[in-house]
């Protein structure tokens, strides 16, 4: 049992029957009245962010998390398989429980947060960024550099982004995961 002194970034909370993770926090002394802890919290289930107030010295429910490496292995009707570095263990995860499903690539490396005490998997987070190399796309037109405009394009592993006019089949792309964007072009 932790108090709302211990709250931190990153850290796992069980509140209302569900574990949250502290997204942001800050401690607050008004002039008049008793201090609090105003909290970012997101689910780990649904991705959700909520925004509560804590009350300075109220009891929370810290939940243990681990994060452990994963390699990606495919996906069916079951879920995605993941299979773990170190022991081979396989585990399958539901959809739900993925950002951005569409942008893994086979054998990539994942981070798979699991309940400690139940031994459970929260949630899986992927590298911030991911290089994925162009498959279909509308050709660009000479002088199609000036304005910012976007068009839909297909990656290797089948998802759709949006990318510059300048962009064509072949070329590789740097992708932010939490977001599907487009960040910049790679140069091979």
């Amino acid at each position: 049992m932790a108090s709302t002194s211990d709250i931190r970034n990153g850290m796992c909370i069980d509140y209302n029957g569900e574990i949250y993770s502290v997204v942001e926090f800050l401690h607050v002394k008004p002039g008049k009245g008793n201090a609090f802890v105003r909290t970012k919290l997101k689910s780990m289930k649904s991705g959700r962010v909520i925004e509560n107030t804590f009350p300075a010295g109220h009891k929370i429910n810290e939940v243990r998390v681990e994060r452990r490496k994963f390699q990606y292995l495919y996906n069916d009707e079951m879920g995605y398989h993941f299979m773990d570095n170190d022991t081979y263990d396989q585990v399958a995860l539901p959809s739900d429980l993925i950002e951005n499903p569409g942008l893994m690539k086979e054998s990539m490396e994942v981070d798979v947060l699991f309940h400690a005490q139940e031994n459970t998997p929260l949630t899986m987070e992927m590298p911030q960024y991911l290089i994925l190399e162009v498959t279909y796309t509308e050709p660009g037109l000479k002088g199609d550099t000036a304005t910012n405009t976007l068009k839909p394009a297909k990656v290797e592993t089948g998802a759709e982004i949006k990318v510059p006019l300048f962009v064509n089949v072949g070329d590789k792309v740097k992708v932010e995961t939490s977001t599907g964007a487009y960040m910049e072009r790679v140069k091979s």
